[in-house]
C-alpha cells in the first residue's frame, strides 16, 4: 500500500452506507433532446429494450382502491371498467406452448408448481368447452416463433406426467373472429355455443373505427400465418355457419386461475393482442402493480408488448414522478435545502433523456433514477418538488444531464476518471460534507485474539483495559458475552464470525476504523481466482493464471484508479468506472489496495522485499534472532498502523465513497445543507458553469 497515500485519505476514513446506489450510467451529449414540453414522463417498469433495459414477466396483477378503467391508446376510449377492489391480470398475447388441457384445477396447479422455479413460467387459465370446464396450462410468453419451440422440448422433459393423448405445443396470438356484437353478454353466448361444439373460443373487446368498442369472438391461437390458415379450414369443416375472418387489436378476456397455486381462485385476464397498446387509468388511489414489489403508482400504466415480451410503462406528470424519486433516493428527513437540490437535479436529469430506452424516457432503475412509486412520497418531498417546479440546471442553453451518486468519499470525480465525457459541467471538487454520512456511525477496532486470528468487534461491546504490548499497541476486553469477532468492520448476519470474545479474555488492538458504508468500507480479502473470475470478460488483453500483485499504477486528479496492474501487467477497461465491477462489485473506484498475505520489508541497505505469509521469517527479538512463520505476524507500519498477516494470500481493497462520484455527492448535498447553503448554492457548486433557471 502506498502509505502517503493512505495518509492522505485518512480523514476520509468515516462512512456508513444508507443512501440510494449511483443514479445515470453513460452519458449523453450535451443538446441530446429532453421530455416534451407538455411535462409529462414515460417510466419503462417491465420492457424488453435490447440491449438498453429488459426487466421482463409474463403477467402483471393490477388493482386499485378505486374503479378504474382499460382504454385505447388512441383517442382514449374506455374498453373496460374495473371495479375498485378488484384484481385484474394482464400479459401479452404472444407466443406461449399449450402443455397440458384438464377438468382438475388439482393436476394443473401440480405442474405448474413443478414449473416455476424454471424458465418456462407457467400461465393457467379456465375455460368452457365442450359443454363442460376445463382448466389449461400454458408457458411463456416467449419474445418468438423459435424461442417457443424451444420451449417445448424443455417443457417436454420437465417430467409433468402428461397425459398420454396430450403434447406441448407453440400457440401464438394470431385469431379468427367468429363474430361482432354490441355487448360482452351478446359476445359470451354466442363463445358458450361456439365453445359446445368443442373449439376454443373466447371473448374480446376491441376499439371501433370512429370511437366506442365492441366485442368478437375469437377462435383459434396460431403462432403463424399457416397455422391459422389451417385452422380456418378445420374451423369451416367442424362449424360451416361460421363467417371467419381475421381479428384486429384488441383485449382477448381471459379467466386466470393461476393467482394462488394452493388454492383456486379466479380473475378477469386481459390479453394484450395486435400490435396496440392500451392505458390502464385511475384517479387518485394510482393502480397497484403487484409484480413490482406491490408499489402503486400515479398517472395512467401503458400495456403493449416489446421485442415479444410485455411492456408496462408508467405515463405521468413529471413533478408527480420527481415525488417518488426524491424520495426514493434520498431520506425525506434532510434538510429542505438539500430536498431542493436533489429536486433540481433530479428534474434535469430526466429531461435531459429524450427516449433514451425507446418506448420511455427513463426506466424506474438506478440505470436512470429510482422510482417506486407513491410509497416513497412525503410531505417534505412534495414541498421541496414544488418549491422548485420547472426549475432546472441549463448549460449553453442546453438542459445537463445533472448525474449524481451516493458518496463522493470526500472529493467528487472528474469525468476522465469515470466515463471519459462530461464536457465542461463535470469536474472535481470538494465535498468534505460527504462526511456527513458518518455523523452516527460505530467505531470498530481491528484486534488480534489470543489464539491468533484476527478481525473487527464494534466499540459499544468492548472496553479497553489500558494495557499495553511491547509494542506500545492497546489491549482491549470484550464488556458482553459472545461478542462477534467479524471478518469486516460491518454487521452481516450471512456470513459467520472469526470467532468470539468474552471478558476477561484480552485481545491486541490493531487499529480502529469506522463502520463499513458509504463514506468509507473495506472489501475482501478477495482471491486471485475470485478476482480473475470477476474481471473474465471485463477487461482487453489475456489475463494471467493467477494474480500474485495488484496495484493502483496510475490514478486521476480526484484520486480515484484509472489503471490497474496485475503481475505488472494493466488490466485495461474501456473506461474507468468499469474497475468497480471488474474487481468483485466495489462501491467506488477512490481505493488502495492491500496485499493480505504478504508484507513489504524495507532492509538497512534501502531495498525493499516482500514477505508472503507461506514463508519463515526472521524477528529480533529481546533474546536474540528467531524465526517463525509468516502467517499470523502482526506487521506495523509507520503511521502505528498494524495488520496481520494471512497464510493464504489475497487482496484487500480499501476505499471510500459510494457510486461514480460524478457530478452532485448526494451525502455531500446533505452536509452542504446541514451548514446552511441554499440548494442554488449547493447546485453551483457541484456543477460547473450551469445557471439555474424555471422551464
Amino acid at each position: 500500500m502506498s502509505h502517503a497515500w493512505r495518509k492522505k485519505r485518512t480523514a476520509l476514513a468515516k462512512g456508513l452506507l444508507a443512501a440510494a446506489l449511483a443514479a445515470g450510467s453513460l452519458l449523453l451529449p450535451a443538446g441530446a433532446g429532453y421530455a416534451d414540453s407538455a411535462r409529462t414522463i414515460r417510466v419503462a417498469l417491465f420492457a424488453d429494450i435490447g440491449s438498453k433495459y429488459k426487466l421482463t414477466v409474463p403477467a402483471v396483477t393490477l388493482l386499485s382502491g378505486q374503479a378504474w378503467s382499460l382504454t385505447a391508446q388512441d383517442g382514449g376510449t374506455v374498453l373496460v371498467t374495473i371495479p375498485s377492489g378488484t384484481k385484474v391480470r394482464a400479459s401479452l398475447d404472444g407466443y406461449r406452448v399449450k402443455v397440458l388441457e384438464t377438468s382438475s384445477w388439482q393436476t394443473v396447479a401440480d405442474a405448474a408448481k413443478k414449473l416455476q422455479s424454471t424458465s418456462d413460467k407457467p400461465l393457467l387459465f379456465l375455460n368452457s368447452k365442450g359443454g363442460s370446464n376445463v382448466y389449461q396450462l400454458y408457458t411463456g410468453i416467449y419474445a418468438s416463433e423459435s424461442a417457443a419451440k424451444n420451449a417445448v422440448d424443455r417443457v417436454a422433459k420437465a417430467g409433468l406426467n402428461l397425459p398420454a393423448d396430450q403434447v406441448p405445443v407453440v400457440k401464438g396470438g394470431k385469431h379468427l373472429t367468429a363474430g361482432s356484437y354490441a355487448t360482452q353478454q351478446e359476445a359470451d353466448t354466442a363463445r358458450a355455443s361456439i365453445a359446445a361444439a368443442g373449439v376454443d373460443a373466447w371473448t374480446a373487446v376491441v376499439p371501433s373505427e370512429g370511437g366506442g368498442s365492441r366485442y368478437e369472438v375469437w377462435v383459434a391461437e396460431a403462432a403463424n400465418d399457416s397455422d391459422l390458415a389451417a385452422a380456418r379450414l378445420v374451423l369451416g369443416q367442424v362449424m360451416p355457419q361460421l363467417i371467419l375472418t381475421t381479428a384486429s387489436a384488441g383485449l382477448m378476456i381471459r379467466s386466470d386461475v393461476g393467482l394462488d397455486l394452493n388454492s383456486e381462485t379466479q380473475a378477469v385476464h386481459y390479453a394484450v393482442s395486435g400490435d396496440a397498446k392500451f392505458k390502464a387509468s385511475a384517479g387518485s388511489s394510482g393502480i397497484q402493480l403487484a409484480e413490482r414489489s406491490k408499489r402503486t403508482y400515479r398517472g395512467s400504466l401503458e400495456l403493449g408488448g416489446s421485442n415479444g415480451s410485455l411492456s408496462v410503462v408508467n405515463e405521468l406528470s413529471l413533478e408527480q414522478y420527481l415525488y417518488s424519486v426524491v424520495g426514493g433516493e434520498v431520506s425525506s428527513s434532510w434538510p429542505a435545502e438539500a430536498l431542493k437540490a436533489q429536486a433540481v437535479a433530479a428534474r434535469s436529469y430526466a429531461l435531459a433523456q429524450g427516449l433514451r430506452f425507446d418506448i420511455a424516457n427513463v426506466v424506474d432503475t438506478t440505470l436512470s433514477q429510482v422510482y417506486n412509486g407513491t410509497g416513497a412520497e412525503a410531505a417534505s418531498i412534495t414541498s421541496a418538488v414544488d418549491s422548485t417546479a420547472g426549475e432546472v440546471l441549463k448549460s449553453g442553453g442546453n438542459i445537463v444531464e445533472a448525474v449524481f451518486s451516493s458518496n463522493s468519499g470526500g472529493m467528487t470525480a472528474d469525468p476522465s476518471e469515470v466515463w471519459n465525457n462530461g464536457g465542461n459541467v463535470f469536474s472535481s471538487v470538494d465535498s468534505s460534507g460527504d462526511s456527513s454520512a458518518v455523523a452516527t456511525a460505530k467505531k470498530w477496532y481491528y484486534v488480534q485474539l489470543s489464539n491468533g486470528l484476527d478481525g473487527y468487534v464494534r466499540e459499544d461491546n468492548v472496553k479497553l483495559t489500558g494495557d499495553k504490548t511491547a509494542a506500545g499497541l492497546n489491549m482491549l476486553t470484550a464488556t458482553t458475552k459472545d461478542v462477534n469477532v467479524r471478518a469486516l468492520p460491518v454487521v452481516d448476519s450471512s456470513v459467520s464470525p472469526v470467532g468470539k470474545l468474552n471478558p476477561g479474555e484480552n485481545a491486541v488492538v490493531l487499529d480502529s476504523v469506522l463502520e463499513s458504508g458509504s463514506y468509507s468500507w473495506i472489501k475482501g480479502p478477495y482471491s486471485s481466482g475470485e478476482l480473475l473470475k470477476s474481471l473474465q470478460g471485463k477487461t482487453s488483453g489475456t489475463l494471467p493464471s493467477s494474480i500474485v500483485s495488484l496495484q493502483v499504477t496510475e490514478r486521476g486528479p480526484s484520486g480515484r484508479a484509472v489503471l490497474v496492474q496485475a503481475n505488472g501487467n494493466a488490466l485495461t477497461v474501456k473506461y474507468p468506472d468499469l474497475y468497480r465491477s471488474a474487481l468483485g462489485g466495489l462501491p467506488s473506484t477512490l481505493f488502495d489496495i492491500v496485499p493480505s498475505g504478504s508484507y513489504t520489508v524495507l532492509g538497512a541497505d534501502g531495498q525493499t522485499a516482500t514477505v508472503s505469509g507461506s514463508q519463515q521469517t526472521g524477528v529480533l527479538s529481546a533474546s536474540g534472532m528467531v524465526t517463525q512463520s509468516g502467517s499470523g505476524t502482526v506487521v506495523m507500519d509507520v503511521d502505528s498502523k498494524a495488520r496481520v498477516v494471512d497464510a493464504n494470500p489475497g487482496f484487500l481493497f480499501i476505499g471510500w465513497g459510494n457510486g461514480h462520484g460524478l457530478g452532485m455527492s448526494q451525502w455531500g448535498v446533505k452536509g452542504m445543507a446541514d451548514k446552511g447553503y441554499d440548494y442554488k448554492e449547493i447546485l453551483q457548486h457541484y456543477f460547473q458553469n450551469v445557471t439555474i433557471v424555471k422551464e
